[in-house]
């Protein structure tokens, strides 16, 4: 895509990939240009979302970026905090992100996944009024469903390898299937 494409795609909403009663919704921070451009959640080509979900075993294969609806058919869906385009999450505001964790909060009562898990530390006590949380299961819920701070995937994030991220999502997996 070309420069001019990314930035026009900045006003287009990435639709959510959701239905009642998943195993776990991830949530991203917000979607990326390129995943704004394509219309599918987590499509820049150095992001490891793909990759890692399918190494922690919730996926039997490495899903592509435009076979995202798959995931319904294994529990899995996918929405975001901040529903706006941007090329990097810190040019969002913390009243953006307040505002997306009360919407997110809607949702999450609204469809009751079992679990929440939200890809991206800072964005979560951003959004949820929690500065001290980290990576791993919260003690907070929205009803019955049970939140799951994940690292983020994106290339960026180089405190976090391949392995180690896929390791933490393998724990919410786990988590996931004894409930």
């Amino acid at each position: 895509m070309t420069p001019e494409e990314l930035e026009a795609a900045r006003d287009r909403i990435v639709p959510d990939v959701i239905a009642g009663g998943l195993s776990v919704l991830f949530c991203g921070i917000n979607p990326g240009l390129m995943s704004a451009a394509t219309g599918h959640h987590f499509a820049r080509p150095g992001n490891r979302f793909w990759p890692v979900l399918h190494r922690s075993g919730f996926t039997p294969r490495r899903l592509k970026p435009a076979e995202q609806q798959e995931l319904l058919s294994y529990g899995l869906g996918i929405t975001n905090v901040v529903a706006r385009a941007s090329a990097r999450a810190d040019e969002l505001s913390e009243d953006e992100f307040r505002e997306g964790g009360r919407l997110l909060a809607l949702k999450v009562a609204r469809l009751r996944p079992r679990w929440l898990a939200v890809a991206g530390v800072t964005a979560y006590r951003t959004a949820f009024h929690d500065r001290k949380a980290r990576i791993g299961p919260q003690e907070r819920t929205i009803g019955d469903t049970r939140i799951w701070v994940l690292p983020n995937p994106s290339g960026l994030n180089a405190h976090w390898t391949l392995e180690t991220m896929a390791e933490e999502f393998a724990r919410l997996r786990a988590a996931a299937q004894e409930d």
